[in-house]
């Protein structure tokens, strides 16, 4: 019994370390840590936006995975990537922060008092649909084009991370 109580007690403090550790981590150090979020990281360099998603915040970023980005036309993420496109990529990548720290359980009592509907304002200064539909919480672009939440709650020292599975796109 010692021993179940001693293995229990190990595996409870090493998730709250790891968990600690993750939190100790900016967004972009996240980003940068994680393969699936490379595209992300190399779009976040070619627009000039690492050093302001490092900063204090608190932000909410809506993380677009390689797949998400995959989506898109090759040689259309190519053009965007360029550096004559700098101000139309950090348009798109900025309509998926949001100023604040707005954890899922936020995201949830917004919906619930929405109806299963809320408008959130990015950093870009143009809104975002958040819904709930067949059980999933769904961001809706100004375009009408939809992205799943896949994942909540990633914490970071300057804010929190939600993967999501299509990358959203201004008008």
């Amino acid at each position: 019994m010692k021993k179940f109580v001693f293995i229990l007690s190990t595996i409870a403090l090493f998730s709250f370390a790891q968990q600690t550790m993750a939190q100790k981590k900016s967004i972009v150090e996240i980003a940068v840590g994680n393969e699936d979020f490379s595209t992300l990281v190399t779009a976040l360099k070619a627009a000039d936006l690492v050093g302001a998603l490092q900063g204090d915040g608190p932000f909410t970023v809506f993380a677009p995975t390689n797949d998400a980005f995959a989506k898109i036309d090759s040689k259309a993420l190519g053009n965007l990537l360029k550096p004559e496109n700098k101000k139309a990529l950090a348009n798109i990548l900025t309509y998926h922060v949001v100023s604040g720290k707005i954890p899922a359980s936020g995201v949830a009592s917004a919906l619930k008092k929405g109806n299963g509907k809320t408008k959130i304002t990015m950093l870009n200064g143009t809104g975002l649909t958040v819904m709930q539909k067949d059980g999933k919480i769904w961001l809706k672009d100004q375009n009408g084009n939809y992205s799943q939440i896949v994942t909540t709650d990633i914490m970071a020292s300057n804010g929190v991370v939600h993967v999501i599975d299509t990358v959203v796109m201004p008008e």
